[in-house]
């Protein structure tokens, strides 16, 4: 019999719910960088073999929201306690298991199997995870408990073993060579944002929002046009640099990014414009795609 089903990945941000995801479904589909809040979509990523088809949903960090954008991010992980066959629940060695016990309450409550994932063991020592294990076992008594190190791909093996034990007979969602329920045009838009959280400083990657304008694609390139949104003049300068210096840096290395993920040729095309409070404006984070609905 054929299993199919939908796992969701929620945590607290930072924890290496992003690592995860690219480890599992083999691919990157989600930014994994050092800072956190780096997730703003779910994001799915299939995992197809002959007898099994695994949905994986990688969501952002949950967190109390301080502005439109954030409830909306919240909204998406909330989203996925709703709608999973299988949830995973990350946390790492350092957090504190009563952080966010809201969230944590609404987990308590699943009847689905939730499997509490301890990451970054690698950081840790033996004692401090058997403490660790003993508390969260007292906070989710019915979840079982695997640490893990996504980035060292340790345990990643036997969690997707114990993923496909526990997903119902179904026959598949997707159709079996689909990677992702994205489209193209979300992950160039994503691969520009990454570049700017890792080369900008300061609150410049949070204020930032990028639009792919247009998205052509021929047999032997791909041509890009996409617009950075900042909220401040001084922002707009801070992301173009003096003479233009920043910005050509950024469409470089973004350019490298997307040749590696579509295997193509790509010219890209990058401005930047002003769009005051976006953050915090309904209609502009719908535009945006960041409606959960």
């Amino acid at each position: 019999m054929h299993k199919a089903g939908f796992v969701n990945i929620v945590g607290n941000p930072n924890v290496g719910k992003s690592t995860l995801m690219n480890q599992l479904v083999g691919e990157r589909i989600s930014i994994a960088t050092f800072k956190a809040q780096t997730t703003r979509h779910r994001i799915m990523g299939i995992v197809n073999s002959d007898d099994a088809q695994i949905v994986f949903s990688d969501t952002p960090g949950v967190l109390k929201p301080n502005y439109k954008l954030q409830e909306s991010m919240l909204a998406f992980s909330e989203s996925a306690l709703t709608d999973a066959d299988v949830l995973l629940y990350v946390t790492d060695v350092v957090e504190n298991p009563e952080k966010n016990m809201e969230f944590l309450e609404k987990v308590q409550k699943m009847s689905i199997p939730v499997i509490l994932l301890i990451n970054k063991i690698d950081q840790s020592d033996q004692k401090t995870l058997g403490t660790l294990v003993t508390k969260w076992h007292s906070l989710l008594p019915d979840a079982e408990i695997l640490p893990l190190s996504a980035k060292n791909k340790f345990g990643v093996d036997m969690l997707l073993k114990r993923i496909k034990e526990l997903l119902p007979d179904s026959p598949p969602y997707f159709d079996k060579d689909q990677l992702t329920d994205k489209p193209a045009r979300f992950f160039v838009s994503e691969i520009i944002r990454e570049k700017i959280l890792l080369y900008y400083d300061k609150e410049i990657p949070y204020s930032v929002e990028v639009s792919v304008q247009s998205f052509k694609e021929d047999e032997k390139r791909i041509n890009i046009h996409a617009v950075v949104y900042v909220e401040r003049d001084s922002q707009k300068g801070i992301i173009i640099g003096h003479q233009g210096v920043a910005l050509k840096k950024l469409g470089s290395e973004a350019r490298k990014s997307l040749e590696r993920f579509f295997g193509k040729k790509i010219y890209l095309e990058l401005f930047v414009k002003v769009d005051k409070d976006w953050r915090s404006s309904k209609r502009e984070l719908d535009s945006f795609g960041y409606n959960p609905d």
